[in-house]
């Protein structure tokens, strides 16, 4: 096996059957403001989950909570069947973590690094496979401390996948990466996901939620406000079209779940059947996440 592989595990038991992750009415609390309220969320064994939301949203909180690192004011937290508040080495072994924030040393190599946490894991990743899979095999031979941002970030996730999790939370893993080692991280991502690995994510681009995720929930004031596939996300604000056009010499917008009618009296209103400046466009991603981020008193689906 390559690195980061690892043998498929039995499917049909009951261990496979529930959910890496399930929250029920999760609350963490700050000084008397709520800035997790009431979240409910599962994860499904094998997916790629991406959680979406601005700063302050109460993104890091949660996963922090999921990982086990952080206390939880109320609610009910599962992750590969215990709570985090009180799992075990057993547990941790079970699970991958990648932060915001380098925890690597600065005075060792990258390979000497690697060397040092395999001692951590019972069945670690070779460190050469794993130099290869997140693209620092060139840089092995260099001291941490003299690593560009996005290869000390490459660093973490390999540090966060040597010991084969079952489960790997990465909290917004590509900040400081160029758009090559981007693209590594999300080829990753997806042969972990091949194998079998739950992946957790936070990020703050759309395009990486878009390009990884099986599922994306959008977190905003503490509350989970919509989840569902990313071509899915948004319900009926996918439905709302916008048709644009020039009438004289004024632009005119129209926004409508329904089009057909409206192009059906543009077209017969001009004798040549031609509207001048036509366009017919339907909400993106980026879209539908603004107005899911402004809306949060949007009920959770």
């Amino acid at each position: 096996m390559t690195a980061t592989q690892q043998a498929p595990a039995p499917r049909g038991t009951a261990r496979d059957e529930e959910p890496a992750v399930r929250v029920r009415g999760l609350v963490k609390r700050y000084g008397g403001r709520a800035v997790v309220d009431g979240i409910d969320l599962e994860v499904r064994r094998g997916e790629v989950f991406a959680l979406l939301g601005p700063n302050g949203a109460g993104k890091t909180t949660t996963v922090e909570i999921l990982e086990g690192v952080r206390r939880r004011d109320a609610g009910e937290v599962t992750v590969l069947g215990e709570d985090p508040a009180t799992g075990g080495r057993r547990w941790r072994d079970r699970i991958g973590v990648v932060g915001q924030t380098t925890g690597a040393g600065n005075a060792l190599t990258v390979r000497e690094t690697l060397d040092h946490y395999t001692h951590y894991h019972a069945a670690p990743v070779p460190t050469g496979e794993l130099l290869a899979d997140v693209g620092l095999t060139e840089a092995a031979s260099r001291r941490v401390d003299k690593l560009s941002g996005g290869q000390r970030r490459r660093l973490e996730v390999a540090l966060g996948v040597q010991g084969r999790p079952e489960l790997l939370f990465l909290d917004e893993p590509t900040t400081g990466m160029d758009p090559v080692a981007r693209r590594q991280f999300w080829t990753l991502v997806e042969g972990l996901r091949t194998r079998g690995t739950t992946v957790l994510l936070t990020t703050h681009y759309l395009d990486e939620a878009a390009h990884l995720a099986d599922r994306v929930g959008v977190i905003t004031a503490g509350r989970l406000v919509e989840v569902g596939p990313p071509a899915d996300l948004g319900g009926d604000l996918r439905r709302e079209v916008t048709v644009r056009w020039t009438e004289g010499d004024a632009p005119r917008e129209v926004v409508t779940s329904a089009p057909g009618a409206l192009l059906r009296d543009l077209l017969a209103a001009d004798p040549f059947g031609e509207v001048p400046d036509l366009s017919v466009t339907r909400p993106g991603l980026e879209d539908v996440y603004l107005r899911l981020v402004a809306t949060p008193e949007r009920e959770t689906r």
